[in-house]
């Protein structure tokens, strides 16, 4: 078989293609050489030790799911922790398993059995009527404690919950930082969910956490797209009878003018990567929707898309802007792809079945999509696929319908949508972009239709 390697998702990650039939191509994320991480239960003073539970499980689920690292199973680790730098005491233990089981020397971590490559270390306490953190991010193969150290700050929050989430956040983005990657910390999911009687649209942290209601329009709100900023959210809502595009600031609520045209049907909006522009389907022409291309307000807006066959879901390309995928006809659903003056029209899914939901990948190079791959109809799964070879991976498996991938800003996560759970009511779930690493984000109610933005 002939291996080729593509850069993405991530400075550390490769994407690997391998070249067999096309109904078994796999695209794989691997981490060549993964970097093993050793993280210790850190330890607080004073008012701050009842907050460390929820400070170590916030900064480990952090670096575990970035995907960046092996981290070391904490039950294998060195019985004694570092706190501070200066708790070292030289490179190689003396008497390696001795009494007190080591670990004040570099090589307690780097050789068995731990054989980490880096550790996080460190303490809180409060100073101030603040919560105080000094953490430590150390290269423990070094030949010397004075080069081992990579990382040394002092991170500031409130003296509760929400602070030491806050002070683990910012040691984690840090970390993963210095590798290359992009921290989730901050970024925010919106989706639908009928938990108060009728679909309106939320928002929650990407770890599932702070879940809001954003709309209160006591009807059906559909289809939320984020602006590449955050600060604003479109979405589609039928509270006027016939579906229309909302956009709403995500910093105040409230809603912000948008034109919509006359005609049964303005949705699916998408934003433009520099924010100024809104691409959506519409009937205003008459017959099937068509995609049409406006300023965010709705205004000047200008038909690009001019097919026999319906056009919907219009996504454009996060790092050129200047081509768009959308899902079409003539036929069972397939995604298309043409540039953004409508010329060069090309379906991109494999064709068989039905294909629907793409999504970019921030590198503009991938693409997500659900698709039935030819099995009966309703079957649908996440499919990741890299664009210029049309080679594909599938992500879920006979797990009920999967739907609505979207990437994450990093590119290494995606969130969709699942009725895994005895196949009843659609979750919100979130994986690694290689299928792994699948958590439940909602549990309340019904949710769709996830987006990830900042």
């Amino acid at each position: 078989m002939k291996r080729v390697g593509i850069l993405g998702l991530g400075s550390l990650a490769v994407i690997l293609l391998v070249a067999a039939p096309q109904s078994d191509v796999r695209i794989e994320i691997s981490k060549p050489g993964a970097i093993a991480l050793a993280v210790t239960d850190m330890r607080g003073s004073g008012a701050a030790q009842p907050l460390m539970s929820v400070f170590n499980t916030t900064l480990y689920d952090d670096l575990k799911g970035s995907g960046l690292f092996k981290l070391v199973p904490k039950g294998i680790l060195p019985l004694n922790a570092p706190q501070q730098a200066t708790d070292f005491k030289g490179v190689t233990n003396p008497s390696p398993g001795g009494s007190g089981a080591g670990g004040y020397y570099l090589s307690d971590w780097s050789g068995p059995p731990t054989q980490a490559n880096y550790l996080a270390f460190g303490y809180t306490g409060v100073q101030g009527g603040s919560l105080v953190l000094y953490g430590w991010l150390f290269n423990v193969t070094q030949q010397t404690v004075q080069g081992a150290q990579v990382l040394g700050n002092r991170y500031i929050g409130d003296v509760n919950e929400g602070g030491a989430r806050k002070v683990a956040h910012e040691f984690a983005a840090d970390i993963i930082a210095r590798f290359g990657g992009t921290s989730l910390a901050g970024t925010h999911i919106y989706f639908v969910s009928d938990r108060t009687g009728t679909k309106e649209i939320w928002s929650m942290d990407w770890d599932g956490s702070n879940q809001k209601q954003i709309t209160r329009l006591h009807s059906t709100s559909i289809e939320p797209a984020v602006s590449p900023d955050g600060t604003k959210v479109a979405f589609t809502s039928f509270v006027k009878v016939q579906p229309a595009i909302f956009v709403y600031s995500t910093e105040t609520g409230r809603a912000l003018p948008f034109y919509n045209q006359r005609a049964s049907l303005n949705a699916g909006a998408n934003f433009t990567p520099d924010g100024k522009h809104i691409v959506y389907s519409s009937t205003a022409a008459g017959g099937d929707p068509q995609l049409y291309i406006a300023n965010v307000d709705g205004s000047d807006f200008k038909r690009i898309s001019f097919r026999r066959a319906i056009c919907v879901e219009p996504k454009v390309n996060p790092k050129t802007g200047a081509e768009i995928l959308f899902v079409s006809g003539p036929g069972p659903q397939q995604v298309y792809r043409m540039d953004m003056t409508g010329s060069g029209v090309e379906m991109v899914s494999p064709g068989g079945g039905e294909a629907s939901n793409p999504a970019w990948n921030p590198d503009g190079q991938h693409i997500a999509f659900s698709w039935t791959r030819g099995f009966a109809t309703g079957k649908f799964n996440v499919f990741v696929m890299d664009v210029s070879s049309r080679q594909y991976n599938q992500l879920t498996h006979d797990e009920g319908r999967n739907e609505n991938p979207t990437w994450a800003p990093d590119g290494m996560h995606l969130v969709f949508q699942s009725n895994r759970r005895a196949h009843t009511n659609y979750q919100i779930y979130s994986m690694l972009a290689d299928g792994t690493d699948v958590k439940q984000l909602t549990t309340q109610g019904r949710n769709y239709s996830p987006v990830w933005g900042k």
